[in-house]
């Protein structure tokens, strides 16, 4: 399967320029902690960055997309050369006059084949490379073409305004929940639209449920909810920046850590179960959404090999968005499934969009 999904998806530019996944619950279900090994799903490198934050002895960054551990590799360089406010102005949270000037300085800390990627890659670079993914062109499309003909200006911001719990679910069934509102978003999150321009159709082919339905219904408890206030995935998504509120790695109070450990990060290419070939075994793994994209057979196959690669008592995170996946319902005899643990976790989850978070620890 993995030659087949590289066979039938491009991976020849970034397809998420952050991780869309909330850092703070994957913490806390893998007990990120000093002198441990992890593997960590790379993409945008934000949540491996995080675990950092613990300092462990190891975090293996895996991604099959060469051009997603590009990315990767810049960032890591951006806490090494600049100060926090340089990066956050380079990567594009805050405004920049001259982000090459900024690429010049960091790029002596590049990889050859990364340093010459970005330097094809100029304009991207200068327009803020954080809104050069597929899936936040998506959205800021949203933002900029879409959510103007449903809601003013003035009602997107008074959604993010601090509110009671029942003022809120006033304010969403009153102001927000208009028929604009579930025609225009159900039509631009439908299976065939988020195919074509968000993800990728190979990535939905698993999905047996009607895909806009589900994601609308996400979108609701956590629009009518207090939780959207200080939730930063749901501010991008609907005004095409962060604001105020940063994700994980780059709170200024985790940035001088994050760089101190940065070098305990080492990006590599391939799979996750590759990867244990040469690293592992470890002590825990952020296996991100990968199972998603797998049917039943190689499903069971991949997890396989993933188990064989953590320790005992070692720990496993992921999440499920439309695919139902769980390890421990495979392998009850190898793994168990901490059920009171996932589901606190999924209810604090900032990744309002995703169904279920599974913490699983080995036999």
């Amino acid at each position: 399967m993995a030659q087949k999904l590289t066979n039938k998806v491009n991976f020849q530019f970034i397809r998420y320029a952050n991780c869309w996944e909330d850092a703070d619950i994957l913490s806390e279900a893998l007990d990120v902690a000093e002198n441990k090994k992890f593997l960590s799903i790379a993409s945008a490198g934000d949540n491996s960055f995080s675990m950092l934050l613990k300092n462990p002895e190891l975090i293996v960054a895996v991604d099959v997309n060469e051009t997603q551990l590009h990315l990767v590799e810049l960032k890591k360089a951006c806490f090494k050369i600049l100060a926090h406010d340089e990066m956050l102005a380079f990567l594009g949270f805050t405004d920049s006059s001259d982000r090459m000037k900024t690429f010049e300085k960091i790029a002596i800390a590049l990889p050859q084949a990364t340093r010459q990627y970005w330097e094809s890659k100029r304009e991207e670079l200068s327009a803020g490379i954080i809104h050069g993914g597929k899936f936040e062109k998506y959205f800021r499309y949203f933002c900029k073409k879409v959510l103007p003909f449903i809601h003013s200006k003035k009602t997107i911001e008074t959604l993010f305004i601090k509110k009671t719990e029942a003022e809120q679910q006033l304010f969403y069934s009153k102001k927000w929940n208009n028929w604009r509102w579930k025609l225009l978003f159900k039509l631009f999150f439908s299976r065939r639209v988020m195919g074509r321009y968000g993800r990728d159709p190979e990535f939905l082919k698993q999905v047996k449920i009607n895909v806009s339905d589900f994601i609308y219904k996400r979108a609701e408890a956590q629009l009518s909810s207090t939780a959207a206030f200080n939730n930063f995935i749901l501010r991008y998504n609907l005004t095409g920046n962060f604001g105020e509120l940063l994700p994980h790695y780059l709170q200024q109070e985790n940035f001088a850590v994050i760089r101190k450990n940065i070098d305990k990060l080492i990006v590599v290419k391939g799979y996750a179960e590759d990867a244990i070939e040469k690293y592992g075994p470890f002590d825990a793994m952020n296996l991100s959404n990968i199972f998603e994209y797998l049917d039943e057979s190689t499903f069971r196959q991949v997890a396989s090999k993933l188990t064989e690669g953590l320790r005992p008592e070692g720990k496993m995170a992921y999440w499920n968005l439309m695919v139902p996946r769980r390890i421990s319902e495979s392998f009850p005899e190898k793994m168990t499934y901490d059920e009171k643990k996932s589901k606190a976790l999924h209810v604090a989850d900032k990744g309002f969009f995703y169904s279920d978070f599974i913490t699983e620890i080995k036999k």
